[in-house]
């Protein structure tokens, strides 16, 4: 029953062309662009936490112990601070238990006690981690099976092989945009988002963990942005995970395409001496020819979020806790 639902997590961010599962409405790529989808994650993540507060409460009643989730925050980052505090309240949100460390002096020997812990679930240590630690060597030190973020190298790898494991939760959280067939333009390369998002939509739909069938076209920081637009211009989805803003613009996407916004970018305010968050894409004027479009802030931070209380919940409850509700499935 674990595997099988597994099963059925993983391919819900990805659906086949003819089947769409996008709450509160289906989006279907069209030619013809009628009025454009923007989706707010906040909605969709309460909805989310409701969901599964209800089954965990249910887990909980039948005598099974309480999803705990170890979050360590090192270094000074005020960002990574206001990210961890998000996490913990969704944990209570969803009837989890949650602790933050907050810079362990011995950073390795707290992750293998809590590696130890059968208490402990899902286990996440925020990044980014100050220059001095060895990022790649910290994430490995978790242990796979209570790696919540889905970085340890055996998840990834399992990953790009397309097997059972621990998902990111930045790319899982995007659900609802049929990609079979579809051209895809990924404009970022880095190994926590955007590697993921193209391993996991270009993979066959039909192997041991599903993926989208797309055709995935690579861009970095390398790539000229001219070049770019020879690109994302014939592209049916577009996702940016570049870190820069108004990267991708109106003019750089067909009409009707689905713009999945992943950046963050700070950058202060023309009005305000605030400064104030924003992605990669031009919101307002994409928006005008899209058929779809994530606005930043508002989309990916609560999903991401979200997916990442579902790792650790399937971590802590076997799987058995999570809604029933699977994937859309195709029509006969």
């Amino acid at each position: 029953a674990a595997t099988s639902l597994t099963s059925a997590l993983a391919s819900g961010l990805l659906q086949p062309a003819h089947s769409c599962f996008l709450r509160p409405h289906p989006f279907h790529l069209a030619a013809v662009r009628d009025e454009v989808v923007v989706t707010s994650g906040r909605k969709l993540a309460q909805q989310f936490k409701q969901e599964v507060r209800q089954e965990v409460e249910e887990w909980v009643a039948s005598g099974n112990k309480r999803p705990h989730l170890s979050v360590i925050l090192v270094g000074e980052n005020p960002a990574s601070h206001s990210y961890v505090l998000d996490k913990t309240r969704a944990a209570a949100d969803m009837g989890m238990n949650s602790e933050t460390i907050v810079k362990p002096e011995e950073l390795l020997n707290v992750i293998g006690k809590l590696n130890n812990d059968d208490n402990v679930d899902g286990l996440v240590v925020q990044l980014p981690l100050p220059e001095h630690i060895d990022e790649r060597r910290i994430c490995n030190a978790v242990s796979p099976d209570k790696d919540a973020d889905g970085f340890h190298v055996i998840n990834v790898g399992r990953m790009c092989f397309d097997q059972y494991s621990t998902l990111p939760a930045t790319p899982w959280g995007r659900t609802g945009i049929p990609t079979l067939g579809k051209n895809v333009v990924v404009a970022g390369r880095s190994k926590n988002v955007g590697m993921p998002f193209i391993m996991l939509l270009h993979i066959d739909g039909v192997h041991e963990r599903p993926g989208g069938d797309a055709t995935v076209t690579i861009s970095h920081r390398y790539t000229p942005k001219e070049q770019l637009k020879k690109h994302t211009i014939f592209a049916d989805i577009v996702i940016s995970a570049a870190g820069i803003p108004n990267l991708i613009t109106s003019d750089m996407i067909k009409e009707g395409a689905a713009v999945i916004d992943v950046g963050i970018n700070r950058v202060h305010d023309p009005i305000t001496p605030k400064p104030k968050l924003v992605g990669d894409v031009d919101f307002e004027g994409v928006r005008e020819k899209a058929g779809y479009i994530t606005p930043v802030p508002g989309c990916v931070g609560p999903m991401t979020v979200a997916m990442l209380m579902k790792n650790t919940i399937i971590a802590g409850c076997g799987c058995s806790c999570l809604p029933r509700r699977g994937p859309a499935t195709s029509p006969s």
